[in-house]
């Protein structure tokens, strides 16, 4: 059996229930978030297109100034072509878009409330209307319009209730919907952007989700046999499941999408989903949901930092058909991004994605999709690697699924010819003396 794998969180400046049960990668988030305002998370960016403004410096709890302007060309950064020519080598214009969105998603860690002890546990720490600021990125020119929740739909014995009551939260926020206000950065983007954020796994009932790892149909899109699009079943349960009090994550999204495009439908309109860890998980089924749901959809992009594989092979063609676009950004070194089953290839071979590989015939290839542990990688995906940061002697297995080492990746990143800017430097520096 694969299922997702977690380390356990040892350091003993956390003293917390959770010390336990918290992935190592997760105290990091803790740990960091207790002093947000304190944090200065930046970078840098040089561009070498020289019809676009030529630098851009983004500052998690500071100003963000001089960003390249998209402008007509904003559908092309967006992927209306797969992003083809952008990835190798990276593009420095989409580069910036991508350390943009990661920021979202940090907003959406920093502003969960993580403390068990607190009586506001599982919730968001900050109003809606000052959510991204109080997180500490500002400004943004976007205005938060909607916060998500996400309901455990696993079925439990009556004991569990006897459990603390941090053990026993179903249902908790997960992240936000912010509209882009500001005249000037609808300017500079080329047309105003919907971000749907998604944070990573935090609760204990969300853990028990990711494990259910087994494929599962997708209502409403069947085909014949085993044919139809399939998902995994503890994301598909967060991203449907209600409770008497609280509606479903997709019913949330599926209304405050619906008023924004009665909005502003008749503006240049997208809508960026993004997430990291689960969330990338629950970005790319949120994208496939709004495309198939709406037929007057604007377009939709999906971003994804360091997610699990979400589907099996009909859930990618039924993506591609939708005019669903995805971007995985992947840390080769980030076990994650491998899990959970096999993947099989489109030929007539099996592939074990990870550190083995080998080939099946087809007769047990179909053997092996029955047993609903068969997934497909999805969209376009940008390959880093912590073995090519400067911060390699301070990776781990949690450090490489933390949000910050992936920000920090596409910082760097130049293309597979020259994976890291400090490796292009030190090719380049003897000809500079």
């Amino acid at each position: 059996m694969v299922s997702l794998a977690f380390v356990a969180a040892t350091s003993p400046s956390l003293s917390s229930p959770l010390d336990h049960l918290i992935p190592t990668h997760f105290y990091d988030h803790h740990h960091q978030l207790s002093d947000a305002r304190n944090q200065n998370l930046s970078w840098t960016l040089t561009s070498i297109n020289h019809d676009s403004v030529t630098g851009v410096r983004c500052n998690i709890n500071g100003s963000t100034t001089r960003q390249p302007k998209l402008g007509k060309r904003w559908m092309q950064y967006q992927g209306s072509h797969n992003w083809e020519g952008l990835l190798d080598p990276l593009d420095d214009n989409l580069r910036s878009e991508i350390l943009r969105y990661g920021q979202f998603v940090e907003s959406a860690y920093r502003s969960f409330d993580f403390d068990p002890l607190s009586p506001t546990y599982a919730t968001c720490r900050f109003p809606r209307n000052s959510l991204l600021s109080r997180s500490g990125f500002e400004p943004t020119g976007y205005k938060v319009t909607k916060n998500l929740r996400a309901t455990c739909g696993i079925e439990t014995p009556c004991w569990i209730e006897r459990m603390p009551s941090w053990m026993t939260v179903r249902s908790s926020w997960i992240g936000y919907v912010a509209v882009c206000q500001d005249k000037g950065e609808i300017a500079r983007l080329g047309r105003r952007d919907v971000v749907i954020a998604f944070r990573g796994t935090a609760t204990c009932f969300e853990w028990l989700e990711n494990l259910r790892a087994k494929l599962t149909d997708l209502p409403g899109h069947a085909g014949p046999g085993n044919s139809g699009p399939m998902v995994e079943r503890g994301f598909f349960s967060l991203y449907t499941s209600r409770s008497a009090t609280c509606p479903s994550l997709q019913d949330m999204i599926r209304e405050e999408i619906s008023r924004i495009i009665q909005l502003y439908g008749d503006d240049p309109l997208s809508l960026t989903v993004t997430g990291h860890s689960l969330g990338a998980a629950l970005a790319i089924l949120s994208a496939y949901d709004i495309t198939t749901t709406f037929a007057n959809s604007p377009m939709v992009t999906a971003i994804s930092f360091g997610g699990p594989r979400v589907g099996n092979r009909t859930l990618r063609r039924q993506l591609e058909k939708s005019g669903t676009r995805v971007l995985r950004i992947v840390n080769s070194d980030d076990p994650i991004t491998k899990v959970p089953g096999f993947v099989l290839d489109d030929d007539d071979v099996m592939t074990v994605r990870g550190d083995n590989e080998g080939g099946l015939p087809r007769w047990i290839q179909k053997r092996v999709e029955d047993t609903q542990w068969v997934y497909a990688d999805v969209g376009q995906e940008l390959r880093l690697s912590s073995k090519e940061s400067p911060y390699r002697n301070q990776s781990s297995l949690a450090t490489c699924h933390d949000l910050k080492t992936y920000l920090r990746l596409v910082k760097g990143f130049v293309g597979s010819t020259c994976r890291s800017r400090a490796t292009r430097e030190r090719m380049i520096s003897p000809y500079l003396n």
